[in-house]
């Protein structure tokens, strides 16, 4: 492992994952550039790690944007002088029955979920090939490796995740390193979206034992604090008393 301290953008970082990723990566000496739409939340966490002797700042942004995103990964390497790690975590995951057609919301999670990965990819690789170096993380689920009732499109989104991570891995040429992290139930606000009945309460007892956030995101550090020649390139985690 290496304690060298990187530059890592992180979108989705105003709560769950992402702000457990920010407070560990800010304490391990990585210097950061917070994203997500709660610009108070960013800003509240922002001091937090400042007064912790950590290096952070942060920018309002909406992944569904690609222009955003562009001048999300820019800010950073404006800031800082380069960009060594983008972590794509924000995500949606707002459950229905196919038949309850709720196509709206089959829309905002394929543009929070894939196109915002996208859209980091997209930002993040020409900044990297330039440097010659760099690593991106994509957030996706157990859900990338099996389908639930009232998940389908969900799950489709982190399927496709771990579709583009990996041919990102296989085009990468080994100057970019690649890491899909999945994690199972993790302690978040991502079940306070779904606005379907009998989906809400199917997920009271799914997620009723829950990993914290800071366990993936511990799983995040490992992969980013490994040398140049180490590429780590998938991570399950799961509660250990799951059976999902």
């Amino acid at each position: 492992m290496t304690n060298e301290p990187k530059v890592v953008a992180i979108t989705g970082a105003s709560s769950g994952i992402g702000e457990a990723t920010a407070r560990r990566l800010a304490a391990d000496g990585h210097r950061l550039l917070l994203g997500a739409r709660r610009v108070e939340r960013l800003e509240a966490l922002t001091k937090e790690i400042g007064a912790a002797g950590g290096t952070a700042a942060f920018r309002r942004l909406d992944v569904t944007d690609a222009g955003d995103v562009r001048g999300f990964v820019a800010a950073a390497g404006e800031r800082y002088g380069r960009v060594d790690v983008v972590v794509n975590n924000a995500g949606v995951m707002p459950l229905s029955p196919l038949d309850a057609l709720e196509v709206e919301e089959w829309d905002r999670t394929i543009d929070v979920n894939v196109r915002g990965v996208l859209y980091g990819i997209a930002a993040a690789l020409p900044v990297m090939r330039a440097q010659g170096a760099g690593h991106i993380v994509n957030i996706a689920s157990v859900g990338a490796y099996e389908v639930s009732p009232t998940a389908a499109v969900y799950c489709a989104t982190k399927f496709a995740v771990r579709a583009i991570s990996e041919g990102l891995r296989q085009e990468s040429g080994g100057a970019i390193r690649v890491t899909l992290v999945s994690p199972g139930v993790t302690e978040s606000e991502l079940a306070d979206g779904i606005r379907d009945p009998a989906a809400r309460e199917a997920m009271k007892a799914y997620r009723a034992v829950a990993l914290p956030a800071s366990a993936v995101a511990d799983a995040i550090a490992y992969a980013v604090s490994q040398p140049p020649e180490v590429d780590v390139n998938e991570l399950v985690v799961r509660p250990a008393a799951s059976a999902q």
